[in-house]
């Protein structure tokens, strides 16, 4: 059987961890975090782009964030980008996508497989990510099952989740298990196990199997997604009603960690989740003294900090700091030190 391949941005987030710059109407997926000139839905469709046409590109975001997101990539066709009518994490927008793209092919969904890609992860180099996408899709179409790309881990992180690798399966593995954000304990235990990758949140999988499995897993059924197809083709407000009825879950939680056919492939490219303010560290070129720095600022005698300053007519000075993120935007200023990078949505559940 041929297949189309088409590929999926997820681009939807609430803006809360690179708060004050990012907000629910600019969440992180505009701002420029790995590059100068470019956000990071810009890098994440410029990157798919020699492997797919434009046409075969889509994004999925919510509602509010449908016009913004066609305004960043404006190659991409403004009926490629879905908005989900109500959030239901990334379960319920990985069954919208589906739902659309069965509705978009409506005599050949079944020989569609889905390349389910992020958009606010820094990535690189491209030609070394889009080979890795292509073995996972081979994997996803030989065996009609569900795969991701596993990351090597580099230190114990606990920010992140783990996938437990399995007996190899092609040119993968059977994922055994799925952990989300250990402690640092385990999170040392799995790096020294050498069996446990950092879980990408990207995924693939042929339209037909995904259904399937969800079906499998109690999830919804084929039919809901199928009249839900045929909703969203009719342009019916049914669509948006029958959507609602779709429980909000993590795909992990509500499909991943209960199939039984999920297999793993290990990355070949350098990946970075670039969560919080610390990751401009990792992310950004550094000066001599390992600072990350965005906008007007003067940092001496200073070492490892990330200052980004998006307000204009101010410059940041630091003198005397070390491992602190200064982030000056949108009128307000904000003072972490790195280790507390995480904690950030604190400081908007407070606002």
């Amino acid at each position: 059987m041929s297949f189309h391949r088409v590929a999926v941005v997820m681009a939807g987030g609430s803006g809360e961890r690179f708060w004050p710059v990012s907000t629910p109407d600019r969440p992180k997926q505009f701002l420029n975090l790995s590059s100068a000139d470019r956000s990071l839905l810009q890098d994440a469709v410029q990157r798919l782009q020699t492997n797919f046409a434009n046409d075969d590109i889509f994004i999925a975001t919510t509602g509010r964030l449908v016009e913004a997101s066609r305004a960043e990539c404006p190659a991409v066709p403004a009926r490629n980008v879905f908005g989900e009518p109500t959030k239901r994490n990334t379960a319920g927008a990985l069954i919208w996508s589906a739902a659309n793209l069965m509705a978009r092919f409506p005599d050949s969904w079944q020989e569609v497989t889905m390349a389910v890609v992020t958009a606010d992860h820094r990535i690189a180099p491209a030609d070394k990510f889009l080979s890795v996408v292509g073995s996972a899709m081979d994997l996803a179409e030989n065996l009609r099952g569900l795969v991701t790309i596993g990351i090597a881990p580099t230190r114990p992180e606990t920010g992140y989740g783990y996938i437990e690798r399995g007996d190899p399966v092609g040119q993968g593995f059977l994922a055994v298990r799925f952990t989300e954000k250990p402690d640092a304990e385990t999170a040392v235990r799995f790096l020294k196990s050498g069996q446990y990758y950092w879980n990408s949140g990207m995924f693939f999988w042929t339209v037909q199997a995904f259904i399937d499995q969800l079906e499998e897993a109690g999830v919804v059924t084929r039919e809901f997604v199928k009249q839900l197809a045929a909703a969203i083709s009719s342009e019916s407000e049914e669509a948006a009603e029958l959507f609602s009825q779709v429980k909000s879950e993590s795909i992990d939680y509500a499909l991943m960690e209960r199939s039984e056919r999920v297999y793993v492939v290990e990355s070949a490219f350098e990946w970075d989740d670039l969560g919080a303010w610390d990751a401009l560290t990792r992310s950004l070129p550094l000066d001599d003294s390992g600072n990350a720095i965005v906008g007007t600022a003067r940092v001496v005698e200073s070492e490892g900090c990330a200052v980004y300053n998006d307000m204009e007519g101010v410059e940041v000075c630091l003198l005397g700091c070390d491992d602190l993120a200064v982030v000056a935007a949108n009128g307000k200023i904000l003072v972490v030190p790195m280790p507390r990078a995480q904690d950030v949505r604190k400081l908007v559940e407070k606002t």
